[in-house]
């Protein structure tokens, strides 16, 4: 099964600055985007979903503008071309409107249900932060 390059963006009324740490922390991330998030003492992040741990490395980060984590490997394809989330802050220079740009590559190869649930999951964080 191949993978799927999956690019999404949405508008937040809220400041990069505002928004980053729910993006690039553990703590910020545990409230919106996964059921726990930890760090252990090698920074792997350690993401809980539906009782499963998805360990990732953050392998970049811009602050208040951009952060990527790569999950480690689960298979031996996955060594070649690792799945991998990047969450971009962009501001529009004209109306000073902040989106965030979501890119999801993973084996998830359906893209209306990977729309869906981003969707669900920044609908969640714009509740958290009242944007």
């Amino acid at each position: 099964m191949g993978k799927l390059k999956f690019v999404t963006e949405f508008e937040v009324n809220a400041s990069q600055k505002m928004l980053f740490p729910y993006l690039s922390t553990a703590s910020g991330l545990a409230q919106w985007f996964a059921d726990d998030v930890n760090i252990n003492e090698d920074k792997i992040y350690i993401f809980l979903w539906d009782g499963e741990e998805h360990r990732a490395r953050k392998v970049s980060q811009r602050t208040n503008h951009s952060v990527k984590f790569e999950f480690l490997p689960e298979t031996e394809e996955d060594e070649d071309d690792p799945n991998y989330i990047e969450l971009k802050l962009d501001v529009n220079d004209l109306t000073q409107t902040v989106f965030i740009q979501i890119t999801d590559y993973s084996d998830l190869d359906d893209e209306e249900e990977q729309q869906d649930l981003w969707e669900n999951l920044v609908h969640s964080l714009k509740e958290l932060i009242g944007g």
